[in-house]
């Protein structure tokens, strides 16, 4: 029992090396020609499509962030670039949506 719990973290550990090796030298590629680049996030008030569009800012792209709320938008405004342009968006399902009207 001890010998497959000492192999078990044994693989738990080199695995955790290997996703943050893989992390390390991911965040050091650089995207060839971001400046001519543009991208549209929805989900930007807050969570993954907040965090994608602030990265993508950073390295140079052009963003259209979608927001739900003008307090989120204001809040990610004030944390990025003039690259990125905010837009109130509300991608949510509707009556419209399902009858076609």
């Amino acid at each position: 029992m001890f010998l497959v719990a000492a192999v078990f973290a044994t693989f738990v550990a080199l695995l955790t090396l290997v996703l943050l090796f893989m992390y390390w030298y991911m965040s050091l590629q650089e995207l060839k020609g971001v400046n001519r680049k543009s991208v549209f996030i929805t989900g930007c008030d807050t969570g993954f499509g907040n965090l994608l569009a602030k990265s993508l800012d950073r390295k140079g792209v052009r963003v259209f962030a979608g927001c739900l709320t003008e307090e989120g938008a204001a809040k990610l405004r004030s944390e990025t670039s003039s690259r990125l342009l905010t837009v109130i968006v509300n991608i949510s399902p509707s009556r419209h949506h399902t009858t076609g009207v």
